[in-house]
């Protein structure tokens, strides 16, 4: 069983050997901090303000601070200390930050006993008041009676020595705040040398776990520590200043040659970036939950030429034609392929040697001037199994509505586009059980039936030129298919037909749209699918 943060952390403070931590601000920071081997994490007040770009005087808020927590407590599987200053108020702040500290997977809070607001310790010639003994003490308590997991820890922070007092404030100050129910006494110094703290240990006599915050004092070799039984160090905010430094000499180099040239080879490549920020993880993810989990084919329609097109499509057939620089067929097999759909089909006829590519299989239609698309979706009915889409080629689709279709759960589903308007051209006007309502949970529209028309009368929408079927749905396609297969005028149907004979015997689903598509049919439709952006 994997143990709890909170548990790492109280193991570390009452470990027998000196434990390390390291100043981390973001996600990013803090990952970099776990990756380099540290068992836990400090979430620094001064370099978290410093980040947001305030001062370390309580200007960034708590709850911005929170944020920021959350995310590095996400990011990490080490437990994380917060550096809470005063508890952000008076006790009652302190119990609320407790609670919220554990709500988001956080450790431990080390507060210091200073007044609110804060100042930083080692700003020189800031007054540097103290709480009152008791009433830091009745922070303390709060924290520890408001806190659900008992290995939550509450570090004490003695500022005695920044505030100009000597060793015996500090030793009365830690002493009271142990009786109190500190799981740890931080003692603070901000001399050049570790003086104070040699003092305070050898007065305070191991009576319970001494933290210790060298950043001044860095010069102290690591082992005195070790010898005058510190339980933890923390390095406080290198990792700030490091990041800092190498931000400004980066943004002066490039101001200055004006090119990123000089730069590039001395800075983090962008994978190193997408490494750090799970990049791989969200691919595997992508590949296990996009599309359902399903395991989706699909047909393509491309057989025709589009002669309504004229000229245009003289040498090409309708599904190469390009917009915004890649072809319609392209476009489709592009989304698909994001969408993890497999086994592609693509039904071929005039010019179809121009329609090839490794990402998909070809069936071809030789007789694609006299028929319609239900010929050619009858020559690749072998391919109807299990969960199967049948698409145009010759239409446009912003991806989520190929993504909606796929997520519904009826055994057959169309799209239906409920803008409804007159034109020029015939159109496939789809009259369903009800009407688009805007409303995400309508569910249970059917349709009644798809009459073509120029003028769409009592319709509801317009079909978008794709289906979906599950495997039941598949098997009633293809039986469909077969059974109209015995019609005379078989070769001139189209799939609104299909969709019509189906309806008689099997309820068909329809999801609806508000635009996000575009049927190419004519020199006009070609001229505004320049305009459509997904």
């Amino acid at each position: 069983m994997k143990t709890k943060k909170t548990t790492l952390l109280k193991n570390m403070l009452l470990s027998d050997r000196l434990e390390f931590i390291c100043e981390a601000h973001n996600g990013i920071s803090a990952k970099i901090v776990e990756q380099a081997g540290f068992s836990g994490i400090w979430g620094s007040g001064l370099s978290i303000s410093a980040a947001l770009g305030v001062r370390d005087s309580n200007e960034a808020s708590w709850t911005q601070v929170l944020e920021v927590m959350e995310f590095m407590s996400d990011a990490t599987s080490i437990p994380i200390l917060l550096d809470g200053d005063t508890g952000y108020g008076n006790f009652n702040n302190v119990r609320r930050l407790v609670t919220k500290l554990e709500q988001r997977g956080v450790a431990g809070v080390c507060i210091e006993d200073k007044l609110f607001p804060k100042t930083n310790s080692f700003i020189d010639g800031e007054r540097q008041p103290l709480e009152d003994i008791d009433i830091f003490c009745g922070k303390i308590k709060a924290g520890k009676d408001v806190q659900k997991d008992d290995d939550f820890c509450i570090v004490a922070r003695v500022e005695a020595f920044i505030a100009g007092y000597g060793l015996g404030e500090a030793i009365k100050r830690a002493e009271a705040y142990r009786r109190a129910g500190a799981d740890a006494i931080l003692v603070h110094s901000k001399k050049r040398t570790a003086e104070d703290i040699e003092k305070f240990m050898a007065e305070w006599a191991n009576r319970h776990p001494v933290v210790i915050v060298p950043t001044k004092y860095y010069s102290t070799p690591t082992d005195r520590f070790r010898e005058l039984s510190i339980s933890m160090v923390i390095w406080a905010n290198h990792m700030m200043r490091a990041s800092v430094s190498a931000m400004q000499k980066t943004a002066a180099r490039i101001f200055e040659s004006e090119s990123i040239a000089q730069v590039e080879d001395g800075i983090a490549p962008v994978a190193e970036i997408f490494r750090l920020q799970g990049a791989e993880e969200l691919r595997k993810a992508e590949s296990r939950y996009l599309s359902s989990g399903k395991e989706i084919s699909a047909v393509i329609l491309a057989a025709s030429r589009g002669s309504d097109l004229g000229s245009i499509t003289e040498n090409i057939p309708k599904a190469l034609l390009k917009v915004n620089n890649r072809t319609i067929i392209g476009d489709t097999l592009s989304k698909l392929s994001h969408l993890k759909v497999k086994n592609i089909t693509v039904v071929r006829g005039f010019r179809k040697e121009l329609i090839a590519g490794d990402s998909f299989s070809t069936i071809d239609n030789p007789d694609y001037k006299n028929t319609r698309d239900l010929y050619s979706l009858y020559l690749a009915r072998e391919k109807l199994h299990g969960h199967c889409l049948i698409i145009y080629g010759d239409c446009l689709y912003r991806s989520h509505l190929i993504s909606d279709l796929i997520d519904n759960q009826a055994d057959i589903r169309i799209l239906v586009n409920a803008e409804v308007f007159s034109g020029e051209k015939p159109r496939d006007w789809a009259v369903c059980s009800a009407a688009y309502t805007n409303d995400f949970f309508t569910r249970n529209i059917f349709l009644k039936k798809i009459i073509t028309s120029n003028i769409p009368g009592r319709a509801h929408g317009e079909w978008a030129g794709i289906i979906a079927a599950s495997p039941a749905g598949c098997v009633t396609i293809r039986k469909t298919i077969e059974r109209m297969r015995e019609r005379p005028d078989f070769k001139r149907l189209s799939i609104t037909d299909l969709l019509n004979e189906i309806n008689m015997v099997q309820e068909i689903a329809v999801v609806y749209t508000k635009g996000g598509w575009l049927d190419i049919d004519n020199v006009s439709d070609y001229a505004e699918a320049g305009r459509f952006n997904d």
